[in-house]
């Protein structure tokens, strides 16, 4: 394969362009066969949002993370991780809007998903941690991201089991579970006379599209990167968290347009769950010593915007208030502005960081 990070910026801004649809596509069609593969499994929406969905999309930053790390850029690595997270928390807020009237967080009706952002705060104050604190190697790996390999773990076995024992469900007369399952049930009368095997062959060949293109996209986005001027460590957490959150972009939109609310939030909450993992296989690949001794304040606060507006949600989400303002829940809009203001924290930390 070319080395793409290499290409000119006027081949990379079009090759950029071009991929990006194809992983819109791509991300639209999986997110049809991800509902077919719920109902006919009886899964649910937040189990397959978050391992099919989840974990498809968070391939292309695993192949950032990795070719980063080989390369010897841990740093940019690290950064495009922990930007991409609290990137793909926005686009929740975005995808609000397409609702209108009702708030995301109180249109959706499996409690599921708070276990999930909370598991996911949980992985990111191990990382913070280790930023904090420092790390020691120990086998090739820091001695936090073997906790934080552990914590994942366990995060995805008590995952597994929830949708099982369903804790409890969300008491609304109008946005219901039940009302949920039925209208994905409706959607998936489209495909009646499709099987199981043929939903799942296409959502891996829809998988593999969505890798490829989005490694595409991380690279040319590197190109690009290289060539504008600004400090490595904030490109990292923009144009690169831009790139390789386009897979959650696409599927998240469908998701909520055909009303799989629980599917949408799963598949960007699984996706940072796998993506935090990440960062242990950055370490693991990166032959330094022990990556996060090395970041400094600039990743500490990546890591600190992405837990807050993963917080805010989990907020909204327990609260279920119905008000809007600019087409979105407060908790949206309030996500938005604190990804903003995030944004421009870093940009003036920029230096500050292992990049």
């Amino acid at each position: 394969m070319p080395d793409l990070a290499s290409l000119p910026l006027l081949v990379a801004i079009p090759v950029f362009a071009v991929a990006a649809a194809v992983v819109w596509f791509a991300g639209v069609r999986i997110t049809r066969y991800a509902n077919v593969i719920s109902e006919r499994t009886g899964m649910g929406q937040a189990l397959v949002g978050l391992l099919l969905l989840g974990g498809v999309t968070s391939l292309p930053e695993l192949a950032v993370a990795i070719s980063s790390a080989v390369a010897g850029d841990a740093a940019l690595a690290v950064n495009s991780v922990l930007g991409g997270v609290a990137m793909q928390v926005a686009i929740l807020a975005l995808a609000d809007a397409m609702i209108g009237k009702k708030a995301l967080t109180h249109v959706l009706p499996d409690a599921t998903v708070i276990l999930q952002g909370g598991l996911k705060i949980l992985l990111l104050s191990i990382v913070t941690a280790a930023i904090i604190v420092g790390d020691v190697p120990v086998f090739g790996v820091g001695v936090w991201m073997w906790l934080l390999a552990i914590a994942t773990g366990l995060a995805m076995w008590i995952l597994s089991r929830v949708q099982r024992t369903q804790p409890w469900l969300a008491n609304e007369s109008e946005y219901t579970k039940e009302r949920e399952d039925e209208l994905a049930a409706r959607k998936a009368e489209q495909d009646a006379d499709r099987s199981l095997k043929w939903a799942a062959s296409r959502a891996t060949i829809a998988g593999l599209v969505i890798v490829v293109a989005g490694y595409v996209l991380s690279r040319t986005g590197d190109a690009i990167a290289e060539q504008s001027g600004l400090g490595q460590s904030f490109i990292a957490t923009v144009l690169l968290a831009v790139a390789t959150s386009l897979p959650e972009l696409s599927t998240v939109f469908s998701a909520v347009r055909a009303g799989l609310y629980t599917m949408a939030v799963s598949d960007i909450f699984g996706t940072n769950l796998f993506d935090v993992s990440f960062l242990f296989l950055v370490d693991l690949f990166s032959g330094e010593e022990a990556v996060m001794s090395a970041s400094g304040p600039y990743e500490g606060f990546a890591s600190i915007i992405a837990i807050s507006v993963t917080a805010i949600f989990i907020v909204g989400l327990a609260e279920r208030r119905d008000r809007t303002v600019l087409r979105m829940g407060y908790d949206s809009l309030a996500v938005l502005l604190l990804f903003l203001a995030g944004l421009v924290v870093l940009f003036f930390l920029r230096d500050t960081g292992a990049g």
